[in-house]
This record gives structure tokens, C-alpha cells and sequence, in this order.
């Protein structure tokens, strides 16, 4: 039998198990997967888990995997698939020669899964990212305290259709799920959902102020998806009752005052000005709301 605290070590991390648990520790070594070296380390507990698997793998290794239910994890539900193997932190990767022990503790947990439910989970089961969490996407900067999410335009960036919408802020009880598109695929973003089906949001995520876009280096694997698990896991439980009010160009206004900022927040809303793209009255209304945080 597999005791308590047996530890199995593999190419970037080693899973060490428990009564009711498995304990993932990644290593932080330039080679491993920097999603890997963001998570740090995770607790699967066994009811989140539906099966183990081992099969051989690249290069004299074997991969033993442990597969999560649906709907326990929410990294893996906002991944939605899309993750690559060698960033799948369910994913145990050995040398070849270790394969007869690989297979002694993959049928210890077998057998301690034996009378769990492997369908899908009615609650997450796995602990998310802990917050505050934030990372820059290509037009924006997202950051999320655990209550609001809030998105910061990049003058450089950002769609005239943002800068005309302003910064967004978003509470999580008026969201109802995140829609993450992996940045290592063509137009990667992350937008939020928001509840009210009233409320239209256009297709294209450079067009919409609930969305940030992906791309040149922006919104990593390893920052944008713990971050949009973290925000799922957050509107999935109900999130605080007590949340940041309000939302649009004022929702962080305590969070950027400098004032080298703001002038040139005011100078590209001249640039849409003269280009026709805000008018007047948007001009003036968006450069008083500017001055105002000064």
C-alpha cells in the first residue's frame, strides 16, 4: 500500500500522496513550463479526480495522468482543452526505467478512486489561483482583487471603441462566466460574461470593453489563465456580496492619479478627436471625467 506522504518525482514536478489528496509540487527551473512555475504547487483532492491513466511517452518516458471530473477544477474548465500537453498540470512525465513503480502507484490510486463518482462535479473541488492577480494583455491591463475585475486601456493598444467606452470595472456578481481564448492560438483573449442578457456584447473582442485581447507577448498561458480561473471560480461561488460599486471610467479611479498618465490618456483622445472617431460632445465629456481624477 501507498503510504501517507509517498512522494513520486518526475520531470518538473513530483506528486506526493495523501489519505484524501494529492499534493503536486512544481519545480521552478528554467526548463519547466512557466505555467507550471506559476501555479507553484496544487492539492487535488480524490473526489476530484475520475481516472488515472499511464501511457508511454516522448523520448524513453511514460506520462502518468491523473483525470480531473468536469467541473472540479476551474483551471482546466476555463482552459476548456485548449492547454498543451506539456503545460497539462495533470500530467506526471517519468523516465522510462520508472515505469513498473509509475504503475504500482497509479493502481493505488485506482483503487482509492474505486468509489468515486467520475461525472461531473457539482461544485469545484480544486482550490483556485489566489488573488489579487493581475498581467498585461495587449490593449489593457486586467487586474482582479477576488471582487471586481478591472480593465485598464492601453492608449497604445486599445480599440477607439474602448477608449470611447472608458475603463471598465466589473463586479463579480454581475458577471456569470469568462471565455478564455489561449493566446497560443490566432486572436487569443479573455472576455467576461456578464449576466445581463440585456446587454450586447459585440462578436469581436477588440470591440468589446468586457474583453482584453491577446498577442505580441501579451496575456500569456501562465498569467491570463490562472487569472480567468481565478475569476470563474469567484462568480461560480456566488463571490462577495459586498462589491466594488459601479463600473465604467470612473469604477478605479483611486487606483491611477499620475498624472503623466492621464495627459496621455488626454492627448490620444485628441488623436480619436481629430481623426473623427469620438466626437465633440464624447470629447469633452471623457476629458472632464480625465481631469477629475488629477
Amino acid at each position: 500500500m501507498a503510504r501517507m506522504g509517498d512522494v513520486l518525482a518526475g520531470f518538473h514536478a513530483a506528486w506526493e500522496f495523501e489519505s484524501d489528496s494529492v499534493l503536486i509540487r512544481f519545480e521552478r527551473g528554467i526548463r519547466t513550463p512557466k505555467l507550471f512555475q506559476a501555479l507553484g504547487e496544487r492539492r487535488i483532492p480524490l473526489d476530484a479526480i475520475a481516472a488515472v491513466t499511464l501511457t508511454p511517452g516522448k523520448r524513453g518516458t511514460v506520462v502518468l495522468r491523473a483525470e480531473p471530473r468536469p467541473g472540479a477544477d476551474p483551471l482546466m474548465e476555463a482552459a476548456a482543452g485548449q492547454l498543451k500537453e506539456g503545460s497539462d498540470p495533470y500530467r506526471l512525465v517519468l523516465p522510462a526505467e520508472r515505469e513498473t513503480l509509475a504503475e504500482y502507484y497509479a493502481d493505488e490510486l485506482r483503487a482509492m478512486l474505486a468509489t468515486n463518482d467520475p461525472g461531473p462535479a457539482e461544485r469545484y473541488l480544486v482550490q483556485p489561483p489566489e488573488t489579487p492577480l493581475q498581467f498585461k494583455a495587449y490593449d489593457g491591463k486586467a487586474s482582479f482583487d477576488g471582487k471586481s475585475v478591472h480593465f485598464r486601456w492601453f492608449w497604445t493598444g486599445a480599440s477607439s471603441a474602448k477608449w470611447k467606452a472608458g475603463d471598465q470595472g466589473f463586479a463579480v456578481s454581475d458577471l456569470c462566466g469568462v471565455e478564455w481564448r489561449s493566446p497560443e492560438v490566432f486572436e487569443g483573449h479573455l472576455r467576461l460574461l456578464r449576466r445581463d442578457s440585456g446587454i450586447s456584447q459585440p462578436a469581436q473582442a477588440d470591440q468589446d470593453p468586457a474583453a482584453v485581447v491577446f498577442g505580441l507577448g501579451y496575456g500569456p498561458v501562465h498569467e491570463s489563465l490562472p487569472f480567468a480561473a481565478a475569476v470563474l471560480a469567484a462568480v461560480r461561488t456566488g463571490g462577495p456580496s459586498a462589491l466594488a460599486e459601479g463600473s465604467g471610467a470612473g469604477a478605479d479611479a483611486g487606483a491611477r492619479r499620475d498624472p503623466a498618465d492621464i495627459a496621455d490618456r488626454i492627448r490620444h483622445l485628441g488623436e480619436l478627436h481629430e481623426a473623427g472617431l469620438v466626437t465633440d460632445e464624447e470629447f469633452s465629456m471623457k476629458k472632464a471625467e480625465l481631469l477629475a481624477e488629477l
